[in-house]
């Protein structure tokens, strides 16, 4: 009794150091350093940007009239991480006033161009089935 215990504590043992985690460690290069230096900057220019935004009195009245309460906006912006903080900035920078409708009627237009022409519908005489 005493052996089949102590070889099914063996076997119990061999089968859980297959989930042991292993750690490396690895050398920091200068490069990595002094761009990790120039990115918190960066960061603190994206979280200054968007607290700046969430100030501002017209996008305060936006954000009541959606329903949502401004100081918790900016607990929310404050607490983004930095990368995520410096996409938000460019995504505004980038993004269009009054959104993209065009596009969003040539993305339907060229769906449904292709499910005419894949044969799924029949929307467009002009196409013809590949079906």
């Amino acid at each position: 009794m005493l052996k089949r215990t102590a070889h099914l504590y063996i076997a119990f043992s061999i089968a859980i150091t297959g989930f042991a985690q292993s750690a490396s460690a690895a050398l920091v290069g200068a490069e990595d350093v002094a761009r990790a230096q120039v990115e918190q900057p960066a960061s603190r220019d994206a979280h200054a940007r968007l607290q700046e935004l969430l100030a501002r009195p017209d996008v305060q009245a936006e954000l009541v009239r959606q329903g949502v309460d401004p100081a918790l906006a900016a607990e929310r912006a404050a607490s983004l991480s930095a990368e995520d903080a410096q996409k938000l900035a460019a995504n505004m920078d980038s993004a269009p006033a009054g959104g993209d409708v065009l596009g969003a009627i040539l993305l339907v237009f060229f769906v449904l161009l292709l499910t005419d022409i894949l044969g799924f519908t029949k929307i467009f005489p002009f196409t013809r089935s590949v079906r």
